[in-house]
């Protein structure tokens, strides 16, 4: 499959899927959001990839919607659905783990973006801006649902309403990030953190991510029996009776994925 805003590219177990509209921040194009969804799709399709990296060319990781491409009248509701949604709801979708790897501003939209993904890996220099309320709209994409999970309630009304620009640091400090990088050990960081996931038990790092998706709308009872079904399947995986073999000859696990 070839693309046109986005670069998609397998190295050693890992699809790094980096948006290529340097000269525009990476802003997105609706091309681009259907991109991004068959790209996520390709990798969660292909045996060989264990490990997403969506990141961004040039100076930045995503600048939001080209509002250029969005012509007066048009109903942004039917734009999300039929844009943005999809997109969205492949990454969730997909039982591989997703980094976004934020080398620069991810605003707007891509900020729902980078939160929509499983991790989110910083570069000191990055940062993230719920833009939304200055051009008069609300944040979507998701947004709402995933900010309130990770900061809460009142955080995320604070990050929406004032639409202030937030650090890596302290995207660090609030949980929006899991790592940050110094910038000139970026991309090598970036690269060890992807194969330590690529490495790692696909199909129950898969479980995990849905598990964490149901637990919170279901009931408990309703949950402990979802996850009793969930152990039994990891327990069924060639990479659980790898880890038990390696612990009992004392020896780091060699995961394939399977």
């Amino acid at each position: 499959m070839t693309f046109e805003t986005i670069i998609y590219e397998v190295e050693n177990q890992v699809a790094w899927l980096r948006l290529n509209r340097p000269d525009k921040l990476n802003a997105f194009t609706f091309q681009m959001n259907h991109e991004i969804k068959d790209a996520i799709k390709q990798a969660s399709n292909d045996e060989s990839v264990r490990c997403v990296v969506i990141t961004g060319e040039g100076r930045a990781f995503c600048s939001g919607q080209d509002l250029s491409e969005v012509k007066e009248g048009t109903k942004l509701g039917d734009v999300l659905r039929n844009h943005y949604v999809p997109m969205v709801k492949q990454i969730r979708k997909c039982e591989k783990p997703i980094i976004a790897a934020v080398n620069g501003v991810a605003a707007g939209a891509g900020f729902s973006l980078a939160l929509a993904c499983d991790f989110r890996v910083m570069s000191e220099k990055a940062s993230f801006i719920n833009a939304f309320i200055h051009v008069g709209l609300i944040p979507d994409s998701g947004n709402f649902y995933f900010l309130t999970r990770l900061v809460g309630e009142a955080k995320a009304a604070e990050i929406s309403i004032l639409g202030e620009k937030i650090s890596a640091d302290e995207a660090m400090r609030l949980g929006l990030a899991n790592k940050v990088f110094p910038e000139q050990d970026w991309l090598n960081e970036v690269k060890l953190f992807s194969d330590r996931l690529a490495n790692s038990p696909t199909k129950t790092i898969g479980l995990i991510k849905k598990y964490i998706q149901l637990s919170s709308s279901l009931s408990f009872d309703e949950f402990l029996e979802k996850e009793a079904e969930g152990q039994t399947i990891a327990g069924l995986t060639k990479d659980h009776h790898e880890g038990i073999e390696a612990f009992l000859q004392k020896r780091k696990p060699i995961f394939t994925g399977k």
